[in-house]
């Protein structure tokens, strides 16, 4: 954490307001759901449980996996394309309570996401400060998709294992770090930009002890200059930045113009220390980056045998759903055919601005120093989810994981006074909610 009040306070009263918060913006969404479904004679609960992707992930739970639908076109809907996590959870709920697997799926969800949202606040608030991370959970919170983080899918649980995995690596738990990476490579296939984030940020500290360990390579002199850097406020250090910025958002004032530039390879909030991650312990780190990549391993080497295509065959599966990762080509070609007439050609001057906002919020996430952990994490998820080749109405759902995006704007919520924020807040839950309520009422999630 960034202040000293976190070595006293338990972490769940830290966090408190922010998960009060959460649970009230989520409790408004889901109340605009349940009364929209009731005026047009639907089940607010069936959408949540029992629709698209839920139906998926149901079935792998209650039969195991096998089953598959074949479309007109040739097109193969396999249920392999779904990571098996959700569905084992979904199971283990089901054999031990009297929930059916859809009921075992809503509780799971509900419980991810609040697990989710303290996740994004330990993160924030190591980096920036308690202030922006709760502002942080709200604006997760508020997302135009934010209702699917009540449904039984997957992406609740996946944030929940990505973000206490990228405060694991923050704070120099590597082998934590290591499991909770493997299981969200078990959830999603983005599981890839946790394990990325482990993987870049463990070698990127390995070089850095090289470069910053003495000609003697003595221990005894490393520690020393370690200790050298953090007595000597002018040192260069991203500990001095990142205390003057949390700081800064704390009172809601602007951080220090002097403040050094931060480094990168290392990011706010992870100064020498045993408690960071540049730590004296390299068999643990490397026992992290190993256990990472295990869990998605494991599902695609398994849909490999199972298929008979061996590493390959997860790719096959996804074929069959028309999906795959090609650059960003067919969403480019969707975006422009968006321009054939007028009514049309809003939808696409719409996305283009999405886009060009996702891609700005990342930049200032990295003019502001983030942690490298998460700009390799934001960056990959951003990228997979912007280059998908199909299911392009998804796109803001799959962003929804790529919660350093927002950490920009949480710092200038954070930077506001109170009184504002919470207006701000009050008005973008409200949108929020209706929108949530018209959406899945209607097209849905794909």
């Amino acid at each position: 954490m960034t202040d000293l009040g976190t070595r006293t306070e338990p972490a769940l009263r830290r966090a408190a307001p922010a998960l009060l918060g959460y649970a009230a913006v989520r409790s408004l969404g889901l109340l605009a759901l349940a009364l929209w479904s009731a005026a047009r004679d639907k089940s607010a609960y069936t959408l949540l449980t029992a629709r698209w992707d839920a139906l998926w992930y149901t079935r792998v739970a209650e039969l195991g996996y096998g089953y598959e639908v074949r479309l007109p076109n040739g097109d193969v809907h396999s249920n392999l394309a779904f990571f098996p996590l959700l569905p084992w959870l979904e199971r283990l709920l089901h054999a031990t309570t009297p929930l059916s697997c859809a009921d075992a799926g809503f509780v799971v969800a509900l419980l991810a996401s609040l697990a989710a949202a303290w996740g994004v606040f330990a993160v924030t608030d190591h980096v920036y400060g308690r202030r922006a991370g709760v502002c942080a959970v709200l604006l997760w919170a508020v997302l135009p998709v934010g209702i699917v983080q009540s449904m039984a899918y997957s992406e609740s649980l996946f944030t929940a294992l990505a973000a206490w995995a990228l405060y694991a690596v923050l704070t120099g738990r590597w082998v934590t770090a290591g499991l909770l990476a493997s299981l969200a490579g078990l959830t999603r296939p983005v599981g890839l930009a946790v394990v990325a984030a482990v993987w870049v940020t463990g070698i990127a500290t390995f070089l850095r002890e090289r470069r910053d360990r003495a000609p003697s390579g003595s221990a005894t002199a490393v520690e020393e200059g370690n200790a050298s850097a953090v007595r000597d406020p002018s040192a260069p250090r991203t500990g001095s930045f990142v205390r003057s910025r949390s700081a800064a958002g704390e009172r809601g004032a602007p951080a220090t113009e002097h403040a050094p530039a931060p480094d990168l390879t290392r990011g706010p909030g992870t100064e020498a220390g045993p408690s960071h991650t540049s730590g004296p312990h390299p068999v643990r780190r490397a026992l992290g980056m190993a256990l990472a990549p295990l869990g998605a391993a494991a599902y695609v080497l398994w849909v490999g045998h199972r298929t008979g295509k061996g590493p390959f065959g997860y790719l096959d599966v996804q074929a069959g759903w028309r999906n795959g990762f090609d650059g960003g080509y067919a969403f480019a070609r969707f975006v422009a055919d968006k321009f054939t007439s007028l009514p049309s050609a809003l939808a696409g001057v719409g996305l283009i601005v999405g886009v060009g906002l996702v891609v700005w919020l990342y930049v200032v996430c990295a003019r502001q120093g983030q942690p490298l952990p998460l700009l390799v994490y934001a960056g990959v998820v951003t990228a997979l989810a912007l280059c998908a080749s199909s299911y392009f109405g998804s796109k803001p759902r799959l962003l929804m994981p790529a919660f350093p995006l927002l950490l920009p704007l949480a710092l200038a919520l954070a930077r506001s006074g109170t009184r504002r924020s919470a207006v701000v807040v009050t008005l973008i839950a409200t949108a929020s909610a209706v929108y949530g309520a018209f959406w899945l009422n209607g097209s849905g999630p794909p």
